[in-house]
């Protein structure tokens, strides 16, 4: 499709009825089943704004250091919720303690890339792009996987996101159209849009238009069946995370092609995980919103037998130093954990968690590059060859079920 014809549709059809275009084909090799890298697998990304404190997320009670480091951010070894005889979550996240005992939830320990300038903006982008050091990249890694997603003949969402900021440059893409959405209405035709015709006309585009208005309504019409059979079902929070995972939720079940998803927590007004002062208790508020939000989409996806069908990542920028500074809180740092969630994770920590003691400039050195998370991602779950995403091969991590 030309862009030219692409700009048409938009302006005649409406961002909201653009997103639901197209027939679910794919440029990927399907195998059967909700197998990794079956062609209905679901990647669910929420991004941790602000460079979230690994420290004070999964907890090293269990060395000396911890406590040395953190006279007054050191959580209380009686209100942790323990892992081992070394690390606990922290206490506001009982809900991925659940997780984790039920064999669905992997710590990734000590993952970042190495030389960061720690700068947030640079930082970001190099997660999202995928390519630190080439500031002049102008794609994401995940709209890069919705480019290979989208058939070269039609028009595909196989990428969105769901929140109330700006949409993260991650999903910028070269020729997919990625929307922004704040709740499933925005993809629900009405109106006009729902009763929009075209003259008879021999004209391709036009051809074309009728057909793809068709597939719209049809698309729209599947997707106001799951919102309208699912009110009320699902315990969510009433945290703006858990309002935007039931979003995608919502848009899992309607199987409008999608693939991929990105959420954010941290960015919109709530403090987010810059916590250079007074950290304890906004710490505490949005680890305790990303633990029970997640939880509810995991917990909602299981009722119905979808939660094979998906797995969730977390990332933030960088870490946070393992000194306290003189503010009560902590500066920007390097490797930090991330987390991976659904059916088909094999559950449990994945890597060493980094020295207390030997430090990249005050902060954790990193054990594994996040380009690994990132190709195991892409070849193990969404099928997609991670070289052409990623420009390398990087060795993946044993974290799913085969």
């Amino acid at each position: 499709m030309s862009h030219t014809r692409r700009d048409f549709l938009r302006a005649t059809l409406g961002a909201s009825a653009c997103a639901c275009l197209g027939p679910t084909v794919f440029s990927v090799s399907c195998s059967a089943g909700s197998q990794p890298g079956a062609c209905d697998t679901v990647l669910v990304v929420i991004q941790l704004t602000g460079g979230n404190d690994g420290l004070n997320t999964v907890v090293p009670y269990g060395d000396d250091e911890y406590g040395r480091n953190r006279k007054t951010l050191r959580l209380p070894t009686p209100e942790l919720h323990k892992i081992d005889s070394l690390l606990a979550f922290h206490p506001r996240m009982e809900a991925f303690q659940r997780l984790y005992d039920q064999g669905c939830l992997s710590i990734v320990q000590g993952v970042g890339y190495e030389k960061s300038d720690r700068d947030h903006d640079r930082a970001m982008r190099d997660w999202h792009t995928a390519d630190p050091g080439h500031p002049r990249c102008q794609t994401g890694w995940l709209g890069r996987a919705a480019d290979h997603l989208r058939n070269a003949a039609e028009m595909n969402a196989g990428a969105v996101f769901v929140g109330p900021i700006a949409r993260p440059f991650a999903l910028n893409a070269e020729s997919a159209i990625v929307p922004s959405l704040r709740s499933p209405q925005d993809l629900i035709l009405r109106g006009e849009q729902a009763g929009q015709s075209f003259p008879d006309s021999d004209s391709p585009l036009l051809q074309f238009l009728r057909q793809s208005t068709l597939e719209a309504r049809i698309r729209s019409e599947r997707l106001r069946s799951v919102v309208e059979s699912t009110a009320g079902a699902g315990d969510y929070p009433p945290f703006g995370l858990a309002r935007d995972l039931r979003t995608i939720a919502q848009l899992i079940r309607a199987d409008l092609g999608m693939r991929v998803f990105l959420a954010e927590l941290g960015g919109g007004g709530i403090g987010g995980f810059d916590n250079h002062a007074n950290q304890l208790g906004n710490h505490c508020a949005v680890l305790h919103q990303l633990a029970e939000s997640v939880a509810a989409f995991m917990k909602d996806l299981r009722r119905d037998k979808t939660l094979d069908r998906v797995l969730l990542m977390t990332f933030s920028e960088f870490g946070r130093t393992v000194r306290e500074n003189g503010r009560r809180g902590t500066d920007h740092g390097a490797a930090a954990p991330l987390f991976l969630a659904g059916g088909k994770v094999k559950g449990g920590l994945v890597g060493q968690h980094p020295s207390l003691t030997d430090l990249d400039q005050g902060a954790l050195k990193v054990h594994i590059d996040f380009h690994r998370v990132y190709a195991t991602v892409l070849d193990q779950w969404l099928g997609i060859d991670s070289r052409t995403i990623l420009g390398d091969r990087f060795e993946p991590l044993d974290v799913l079920q085969t």
